[in-house]
């Protein structure tokens, strides 16, 4: 069990996980979110999801001016207390990366429909999200997110054209992501958490919480995990499934984030 009166971080995912998959309602961990919020112990959001929807959403659960990993770590935004608060952008930019995989789709004839493919409108029915969330969306800085339309053969063909151009494409719960290959939300989760002891040298404890094949980096590098019931058939495999670290919850969305914040938290 973790306890509250001691440094602790809690990293993250956003749908399927903090959110629910298809209505993006987060009620059920709302006591959980007020409790952590009274405690002080940071809520740090870890998604896909581009920079200007995290601000959005940070605004909506309460969470202004903390830490988030964006874009699948492509993207950190710092604690707007440090110095300096500047977002890290620590990759190849959208406008290379959609540039690159344009040229491999017509090379090699895969299909894929990204979010630059369609507007806003489209999104929405994709997504189920609002046509502002739509909009932001869209506000890559540092990935590209599509839709995959082709067999797994061409996936792996996929995959091996991007490798040279330094290039992944990472699994979320619905969506694939392309993005810079030195990036990975380890790498942001290591990164905010050498902060954090550098701004208060304590010993962190960290919790991450997450539903889909790209929180896997996520899950991997915290102390404790959590794994929310999710859609996609393949689950989540972890290099360490062990009980005493990882948990897995019953139930999805926000209601599985509020199990196994209870499993774990006194």
């Amino acid at each position: 069990m973790l306890s509250l009166q001691k440094p602790l971080l809690i990293f993250t995912d956003l749908d399927g996980t903090l959110l629910d998959i298809h209505t993006y309602d987060w009620q059920p961990a709302a006591a959980w979110l007020e409790r952590l919020r009274d405690k002080q112990v940071p809520v740090i959001l870890c998604s896909s999801k581009t920079a200007a929807e995290m601000l959005d959403i940070q605004q909506e659960l309460g969470l202004e001016g903390l830490p988030f990993i964006a874009e699948n770590g492509a993207v950190i935004q710092p604690d707007v207390r440090w110095d300096p608060p500047a977002r890290r952008i620590t990759g190849m930019s959208h406008h290379t990366i959609l540039h690159i995989i344009e040229q491999i789709r017509l090379q090699t004839h895969v299909k894929f429909t990204s979010f630059d493919d369609v507007n806003e409108r489209v999104i929405g029915e994709w997504t189920g999200l609002t046509p502002s969330r739509s909009l932001l969306a869209r506000r890559h800085e540092a990935s590209a997110t599509l839709i995959w339309r082709d067999s797994d053969a061409q996936m792996t063909r996929f995959e091996e054209a991007l490798e040279p151009h330094g290039l992944q494409i990472v699994q979320g719960a619905r969506f694939w992501h392309v993005l810079d290959a030195r990036c990975g939300k380890d790498v942001a989760v290591k990164w905010l958490t050498e902060r954090y002891c550098l701004q208060e040298p304590v010993a962190w404890t960290s919790l991450g919480l997450g539903d889909g094949p790209n929180d896997a980096p996520l899950l991997d590098s915290v102390d404790f995990a959590v794994v929310v019931k999710g859609i996609n058939r393949q689950g989540i495999l972890l290099q360490n499934d062990s009980p005493e670290r990882v948990y897995h919850t019953q139930l999805p969305g926000p209601a599985g984030w509020r199990e196994g914040l209870d499993h774990f938290l006194l």
